[in-house]
């Protein structure tokens, strides 16, 4: 089974992945926005 040691990491990695989605979630939706306004 798993081991308690690699909780945390995998939780940060978890994290990290999120935050990174988010960013490229709101730089896309920014974006699109911006292209909207402009046509």
């Amino acid at each position: 089974m798993m081991k308690k040691d690699n909780e945390p990491n995998l939780k940060g990695t978890f994290l990290s992945v999120m935050l990174i989605g988010g960013v490229i979630i709101v730089m896309w939706v920014s974006i699109f926005v911006l292209y909207m306004t402009r046509v």
